[in-house]
């Protein structure tokens, strides 16, 4: 299992108002990391409302440095409500999220339900600062669906090398954490690894396959969601976020972990670089590239951390080519963008009021 994890706070306040939110999904692991980045960015908030389906209510959990009970989802939950964070499942996004529109709620989708609504935008505000954007204000935005986290790395990390006229193609495999299939996920690899240990049959009713001890590149039959459909969100993602950039080869394959994405990025040059000029051009904000002393990059000490971690090696194979070995937290990176894109929104909402 991951090391414990540490958060960092970043405090970045905004605008002069204070902001009634709501954190759909509060009891998942990733709408507990919304709350932690909230606090952590001093995201000015006069109520915060932890809401979810019946499984979590009652719960008590922290927000800022309060502790506070997960309460019903409900209609009358969005009044006044200035932004709704949809963390929980995709199915919970589609049930309430045209509530919380209708009670003139700004809307942050972390699942990804949203991507099809007509007025919805894909944002990743880790990449449009790297593409030089800055998003126009809007008075009543669409939905703004974060990107998927793995597209977030990786566009941030491509785009870079691009601007630096190193990178002409990528072939990247990507490792699949248990939390991105949430806590259910992680407690069925928790207890398929407890149950071959002790010779019992396995609980499959998330991933409907063994994943404890175990590197697949696709589910069994049963599983709710395939690997192949996470892999077509992570591309289209990219291509959404990353604009012009050639979109990477990918291979995705599910991991034994339960916190962290790991990448296996091989990147081809047009042009002869140094191992110094890669580094330069990764180096950056949210991007921590490893020198030769330093620790390598890996899911655990990845875990809690706000950058990117990456290590750079020549292709003693290959002239031209270099292999990125990346590590970043799954959940810290949705949530990161989630809030920064939530404070990029909040000038349509300069009092704090529903307008």
């Amino acid at each position: 299992m991951s090391a414990p994890r540490t958060l960092a706070a970043s405090p970045t306040p905004v605008g002069r108002g204070a902001y009634r939110v709501a954190i759909v999904g509060a009891g998942t692991v990733k709408g507990k990391e919304v709350a932690q980045v909230i606090a952590d960015r001093n995201f000015p908030t006069s109520d915060l409302k932890l809401l979810d389906e019946d499984d979590a209510l009652g719960r008590l959990e922290t927000a800022g440095d309060e502790v506070t009970f997960i309460q019903n989802i409900s209609p009358e939950q969005f009044e006044r409500v200035d932004f709704t964070f949809f963390a929980g499942e995709a199915a919970s996004t589609g049930k309430h999220w045209k509530a919380a529109r209708d009670a003139g709620s700004t809307l942050v989708d972390l699942t990804g339900e949203l991507a099809s609504q007509p007025d919805a935008s894909t944002r990743a505000p880790w990449v449009e600062r790297q593409r030089g954007e800055s998003p126009a204000v809007q008075l009543q935005p669409g939905p703004a669906v974060i990107a998927h986290p793995a597209a977030i790395v990786l566009a941030l990390l491509l785009l870079r090398l691009q601007k630096a006229g190193l990178a002409s193609k990528a072939v990247v495999t990507i490792l699949e954490p248990a939390s991105e299939r949430g806590q259910k996920g992680m407690d069925e690899l928790h207890e398929q690894t407890v149950n071959l240990l002790s010779f019992q049959p396995l609980p499959k009713k998330v991933f409907d396959i063994q994943v404890a001890f175990n590197m697949v590149s696709r589910y069994g039959d049963e599983a709710k969601l395939s690997l192949e459909s996470v892999q077509k969100r992570i591309l289209e993602d990219f291509r959404k976020i990353a604009a012009a950039a050639p979109a990477p080869s990918v291979f995705l394959a599910q991991a034994p972990i339960f916190h962290g994405y790991a990448f296996a990025i091989h990147v081809d040059f047009e042009k002869p670089a140094r191992v110094e000029d890669v580094v330069q051009a990764l180096t950056g904000e949210h991007v921590s590239v490893a020198s030769g002393s330093d620790e390598a990059p890996s899911n655990v000490n990845a875990a809690g951390h706000g950058d990117i971690l990456v290590s750079v090696t020549a292709d003693a194979n290959h002239p031209g080519g270099y292999w990125l070995w990346a590590a970043a937290d799954n959940l810290r990176v949705a949530a990161s963008n989630a809030v920064e894109c939530a404070e990029t929104m909040a000038a349509s909402r300069p009092q704090g009021k529903i307008q």
